[in-house]
């Protein structure tokens, strides 16, 4: 997978939005306020941090070398993945994921307006 196809699997799921918050090469998804998925545009190979549960974390990261704490980030619950040699489910599952985990941690009224909109 490449930038743009990430940066459009993202923004088709309901009340993504993007920014620049830390710098101009790190784009950052919200949804409802809150990031669920960084990616340094200039890093090669390409790489996204996501959010994933702390059991599946731990799982990823002894299954797949490319999977590691984030870099300035709660390691516990954010991942470093590099895309080079994981396959396209693997990389739209971690991207779900971490959507419905920080949608989930949204309150119900974010959540009605985001699902209504």
């Amino acid at each position: 997978m490449d930038t743009n196809e990430i940066l459009d699997y993202c923004l088709a799921k309901k009340g993504v939005t993007e920014s620049f918050p830390f710098d101009n090469e790190t784009l950052v998804l919200k949804v409802g306020g809150k990031m669920f998925l960084l990616m340094p545009l200039e890093r090669h190979p390409l790489q996204i941090n996501v959010k994933t549960d702390p059991e599946w974390s731990a799982e990823l990261r002894e299954q797949y070398p490319q999977i590691t704490g984030a870099f300035h980030m709660n390691k516990t619950h954010w991942n470093s993945v590099q895309l080079d040699g994981l396959k396209r489910d693997l990389i739209l599952q971690l991207i779900d994921h971490s959507y419905e985990l920080i949608f989930k941690s949204l309150t119900r009224k974010i959540q009605n307006t985001i699902q209504n909109s």
